[in-house]
């Protein structure tokens, strides 16, 4: 494992009743989703930063100190973070970009750390269909107001989406002193795959509660940095496309340094063969992870 230099991971989430991210309104009573356009079709999406978002939350489930926002020190600059990625774990994995106003005359500066983890939207592979949630706000109708009645988009498909992680830029590089012991880079990833493993985002669970943590996974550890998966795990048969799986495992066998397919029992019944369960899969990576930075 020494010489590889990335983990990259692509997995599926069957989503039966959701509006999982929200986009601009189109009407006053219509809540939007996000959708992308292919040909005359459409197909809802989770933006990346919205499934950051929901890793960062994650970790700070699971007990992790976050780094917390700040002003920026120059007009009109955005806000960021502590940017101490030595101390904080998401200020190392999902880097930052901050200014530094100019004073007592010296120059300003900026800073950044360019994010070792890698995510893509979380794309669904079905379209949608047009439906709506109808619901009434009565909130004020006592006082002597009217209902407010407004519709949510909502969809039921699989969605898809990777993650690369950058394991020779953990716990080093921009934003460091020194480097972080080995033993604190494992845990550190380990960390995310377990707030990765229970992936749940906060917008819009309050009446559309979903689950959109893996129920597939294809994770390899590589001698590149490329999300070989990203493009090759679809649907078919009840599960997914097995040959072109397969296709891609051979067409990178020499990057692949160790591979693992892992899936929730039940929901699929076409899997590539030696299909472990979700658990099973993030233990196996979890060892990766060990043997890397041993």
């Amino acid at each position: 494992m020494k010489n590889a230099k990335a983990l990259t991971i692509t997995y599926l989430t069957p989503v039966s009743f959701a509006s999982l991210n929200g986009s601009d309104k189109e009407a006053d009573n219509i809540s939007n989703i996000k959708k992308i356009t292919r040909e005359t079709e459409q197909f809802p999406y989770v933006s990346a930063q919205a499934v950051r978002r929901a890793l960062r939350d994650q970790l700070a489930v699971i007990g992790k100190t976050l780094s917390e926002g700040v002003t920026a020190t120059i007009k009109k600059g955005a806000a960021t973070t502590q940017q101490d990625p030595e101390k904080y774990i998401d200020d190392d994995l999902f880097g930052y970009m901050g200014t530094e106003e100019a004073k007592e005359g010296k120059k300003g500066k900026s800073t950044k750390r360019t994010s070792p983890v890698r995510v893509s939207p979380l794309v669904s592979l079905h379209k949608y269909e047009g439906d709506l949630d109808f619901a009434t706000n009565f909130m004020g109708v006592e006082a002597g107001g009217d209902p407010n009645i407004f519709e949510t988009e909502i969809h039921s498909g699989l969605y898809r989406g990777t993650i690369l992680i950058e394991l020779d830029r953990i716990g080093c590089g921009e934003g460091f002193k020194k480097d972080l012991p080995n033993t604190e880079k494992a845990a550190r990833v380990k960390d995310f795959l377990t707030a990765f493993k229970n992936l749940w985002t906060s917008g819009r669970q309050t009446r559309f509660l979903a689950d959109i943590s893996p129920k597939f996974i294809a994770a390899a550890m590589l001698k590149t940095k490329n999300p070989i998966f990203l493009e090759s795990i679809v649907p078919a048969n009840g599960g997914v496309n097995v040959e072109l799986i397969n296709e891609t495992v051979e067409d990178y066998n020499e990057e692949i340094k160790a591979k693992v397919f892992g899936a929730r029992k039940g929901l699929f019944s076409n899997l590539p063969e030696g299909t472990v369960s979700i658990g099973e899969a993030f233990e196996e990576m979890f060892k990766w992870i060990d043997e890397y930075y041993k």
